[in-house]
């Protein structure tokens, strides 16, 4: 009788233990997801700001309260006025205004792969977790606006290239190696240590976040240019989800000899 009770308090423990992880694995997905956005946009207007063309670093536009804005910040804006910075020949001042939102990713990308190394070497495991989520999202800002929305007709990079009056492939060339880089990194050295470092123990979640990362890069980020930006951007996401998403996935799937080292 006794041997019973104990079993099932072992086993409602396991159960409350898995519930608590998967809430708290889709919690700090999202919170990954918002803060890398928000600090993106406010990347824009704090440099818009600081340069004299906005009144106010905190007016962003932020939407509608719905779930679908809440869930993904969709309707979330930087609120520049780039018109009236083009009218007064600042095409340069307009460029770094535009820059400044994935600039910001990349220091927060450099940012959260320092925190992960903290992380490991003093076994924070939850804050490591949200630490490989949120240099996801930053590297998954890389993907979405090189090479995904680089040739287009609206949007941070053709903002850029028109303040500085340049093509297209000098930003591919430029941002989209080290760019290419880091995501290749993220793929095959961050996330099988992540994996392994995060739980050693657990298949099941070592494929939820390989899966998760995967889809993120290549199904959502990769997907961006899927309506409205035209044509080239939406052949850019129709190659990110129909190749790159696949193959990442065969490639990052948890193997005992895929172990990366950070």
């Amino acid at each position: 009788m006794t041997g019973s009770i104990m079993e099932l308090e072992r086993s409602v423990g396991i159960r409350r233990s898995s519930v608590t992880f998967w809430f708290s694995f889709v919690v700090l997905l999202w919170f990954a997801h918002a803060l890398a956005y928000f600090l993106h946009e406010f990347a824009h207007s704090f440099t818009a700001f600081i340069l004299g063309f906005k009144a106010n670093p905190l007016a962003l536009t932020y939407g509608h309260l719905s779930l679908a804005n809440v869930l993904t910040q969709a309707e979330v804006d930087e609120n520049v006025d780039y018109g009236p910075i083009f009218a007064a020949g600042k095409g340069m001042l307009a460029a770094l205004i535009a820059a400044a939102g994935v600039l910001a990713n990349v220091v927060l990308y450099l940012v959260s792969r320092k925190l992960y190394s903290i992380c490991k070497r003093h076994d924070w495991k939850p804050t490591g977790l949200f630490a490989v989520l949120f240099c996801l999202m930053n590297a998954g800002n890389f993907l979405d606006y090189v090479p995904v929305r680089t040739f287009t007709t609206h949007g941070d990079m053709v903002t850029l290239e028109r303040g500085l009056q340049i093509s297209p492939w000098w930003v591919v060339v430029v941002a989209g190696i080290p760019f290419a880089w880091a995501i290749w990194h993220f793929f095959r050295t961050l996330l099988p240590d992540a994996r392994m470092f995060l739980f050693p123990e657990s298949p099941i979640r070592q494929i939820a976040l390989v899966v998760t990362s995967c889809f993120m890069m290549f199904g959502y980020y990769g997907s961006s240019g899927m309506h409205g930006y035209g044509e080239i951007s939406r052949r850019f996401s129709l190659f990110s989800f129909l190749v790159m998403l696949p193959a990442t996935l065969v490639f990052s799937w948890p193997r005992k000899e895929n172990k990366g080292q950070t």
